[in-house]
């Protein structure tokens, strides 16, 4: 079994799914324009064989064929809000998540919770009294 398969086989179900849609798609722009599979994979610079696998979602055709299939029915454009960073919940929910500690660090400190700061304002000198 070569490399690219075992990662394909590894690959989570719903990016295989969305892979097959977005294949099944490409295909669709493809005959609704009705653009022979030959014309098409010239335009896009690939082999018949690998048009085929493209519009089946195949994971290990390249993401700049996929690119420029895209590019090709006026829709590129859509790859760079894919990983956009004010569309990367993952990351918006950790910074939450700081945001919230910070606040509640923040209001500790100034109630004198969770800190040494007693200690220091009794004494501003900081010296022992003792």
């Amino acid at each position: 079994m070569s490399k690219s398969s075992s990662v394909a086989d590894s690959l989570p179900a719903a990016v295989r799914a969305n892979l097959r849609a977005l294949g099944e798609g490409l295909s669709i722009a493809r005959k609704r324009r009705r653009e022979p599979m030959k014309s098409w994979a010239a335009r896009i610079g690939i082999s018949e064989p690998t048009l085929a696998r493209m519009e089946r979602g195949d994971p290990t055709v390249s993401m700049g064929v996929y690119a420029t299939a895209l590019w090709l029915i006026g829709r590129s454009e859509a790859l760079a809000e894919l990983a956009a960073p004010e569309h990367d919940k993952g990351a918006l929910e950790q910074d939450v998540r700081i945001a919230m500690a910070r606040s509640v660090r923040k209001r500790a400190s100034l109630y004198g919770k969770g800190t040494d700061q007693t200690e220091v304002a009794s004494n501003p000198d900081g010296e022992d009294k003792s």
